[in-house]
């Protein structure tokens, strides 16, 4: 006995649209796992570079701080090397006024030139020579003079100046 006008045709367990509907599905599933790992990968790959960056910045600001103690130890010995200069135009510019202030009678065997202290030796033709010439203008610049004479071979005074400052006197013409 038939029933039908057509022939039956056999069901299917999954029909078409849920097989449309399971295909959606998983094409998002898919995309959603493939989004998670295309992100975990970025992640990972951030963190090295961060991690390499940070590295990076380190031995940047170690470098810094080398350089900025080797300019400070340059502008030290800078500093140094424009003090020395100074005080070698000064000392420069005091022996020659010291040798300006001997006049061409007095000849100089020695001059030794400390922080508070000048000693000359040498010869003059006579104490009053020396005493008018040379004696009174280092007793404007000196608090203390003492000259001893020695008598030469050849008639003429060898002597010894010796020449000091008192100590503020020193510490202000040092400064």
């Amino acid at each position: 006995m038939k029933y039908s006008l057509i022939t039956p045709r056999r069901k299917k367990v999954i029909s078409g649209e849920i097989q449309l509907a399971l295909f959606f599905f998983m094409v998002s599933i898919a995309m959603v796992v493939g989004t998670y790992l295309f992100l975990s990968y970025k992640t990972y790959e951030f963190k090295s570079q961060h991690a390499s960056i940070g590295k990076r910045i380190e031995n940047l600001n170690e470098k810094t701080y080398i350089l900025e103690k080797n300019i400070e130890d340059i502008e030290a010995a800078i500093r140094l090397d424009e003090g020395i200069t100074t005080n070698n135009i000064v000392m420069k510019e005091s022996i020659r006024n010291l040798f300006d202030l001997v006049p061409d009678k007095i000849t100089l065997t020695r001059a030794e030139l400390g922080a508070k202290s000048l000693v000359l030796s040498g010869i003059t033709p006579s104490k009053e020579t020396y005493e008018s010439l040379l004696q009174a203008p280092l007793r404007s610049i000196f608090h203390q003079t003492y000259t001893s004479y020695y008598p030469a071979k050849n008639g003429w005074y060898n002597f010894t100046s010796t020449n000091y400052l008192d100590d503020e006197t020193a510490a202000e013409v040092i400064e």
